[in-house]
């Protein structure tokens, strides 16, 4: 027993990987009706925010506000990631390729310019990096992904008629509502209910369990929506190629700019670990909705990663 617990502990973001998607073909073979599947796929549509901000919240009453700063490496991350968008978007609006060669561009787009994920303060926290580093870049990188990607997507994709200010305004509510709330009442427990503060700082891992609950959960997802997916499988194998590429450039281009700063953990995570909703919504709101298969892909690649990390964490 204590051999299967510890290889649950060890592997748990593998586990609730392969548990997510099991569940999903699980739930297909169930003879349910359309009524059932419908109210599960709203469920999950509540829980999962649900989860992210009770997650967010534990993991945020552990930063001191004091330490919410910029530094130097935030401004190295952001310029690769608003550079590699602004260069492809240019390519793509000169160079007249074909749409298939667009559609993996744009894969490649938004795996590079979409923000942090709001889960990569837990993983960051669990790899001994810097919580309040991590927090203050995934703020600057949403500002920034809802900056750049509302300037340069009418680009490339003209036949969005949206103007500048609604696409950052609908891109600013999307991703940063999780992430401001949360700290606020982070902040608000700190300084009125430091009582409740010391309660919620003795749940120690708490908040990475509750991750690998939304992670299960996010790849049920993934799969329903490649399994119904009408892309050929040519363009998934090749948006699955492209994906990783970008998520093995990203970790290790933020490893070795961290590197140079005492923060290699930290900018790792920032740069490598993306929020792949954001990525699928962006797909499907602004670019050709066959790019979304990109951000399914993704979260398998940079989970594949953190597990890898945190293994060799606990074996160091």
């Amino acid at each position: 027993m204590n051999h299967v617990l510890r290889f649950l502990k060890d592997w748990a973001l593998p586990v609730s990987m392969a548990v997510g998607i099991a569940a999903y073909f699980l739930f297909e073979a169930l003879p349910l009706t359309p009524r059932i599947h419908t109210l599960a796929r709203q469920g999950v549509g509540i829980v999962q925010p649900a989860l992210i901000f009770c997650m967010l919240f534990l993991s945020f009453c552990k930063v001191d506000p004091a330490k919410i700063r910029l530094r130097r490496w935030h401004l190295w991350l952001a310029l690769i990631q608003s550079g590699s968008f602004i260069l492809m978007a240019l390519f793509i609006r000169y160079s007249h390729c074909s749409q298939n060669m667009q559609i993996l561009i744009e894969s490649a787009m938004i795996c590079l310019i979409c923000p942090t994920a709001t889960a990569a303060v837990v993983v960051t926290d669990k790899l001994g990096g810097n919580m309040a580093a991590i927090v203050t870049y995934t703020m600057i990188a949403n500002i920034m992904t809802a900056l750049v990607a509302s300037l340069f997507i009418p680009m490339i994709s003209p036949e969005v008629e949206i103007s500048f200010i609604k696409a950052f305004s609908a891109i600013i509510v999307k991703v940063f509502s999780l992430l401001v709330m949360p700290l606020i009442l982070a902040v608000a427990v700190r300084y009125l209910l430091p009582g409740l503060h010391r309660l919620v700082l003795k749940t120690k891992d708490l908040a990475f369990y509750l991750w690998t609950v939304g992670l299960a959960l996010a790849l049920t997802v993934t799969t329903r929506s490649i399994v119904h997916s009408t892309v050929p499988v040519v363009f998934i194998i090749g948006i699955g190629i492209i994906s990783l590429l970008c998520c093995i450039f990203q970790f290790r281009t933020g490893w070795a700019v961290g590197r140079r700063y005492n923060d290699q953990i930290t900018a790792g995570q920032a740069l490598g670990q993306k929020n792949t909703i954001f990525i699928i919504w962006m797909a499907y709101t602004f670019m050709n909705p066959i790019t979304a298969v990109a951000g399914g892909l993704y979260s398998i690649w940079h989970n594949l990663i953190n597990s890898w990390q945190l293994y060799k964490k606990r074996n160091v």
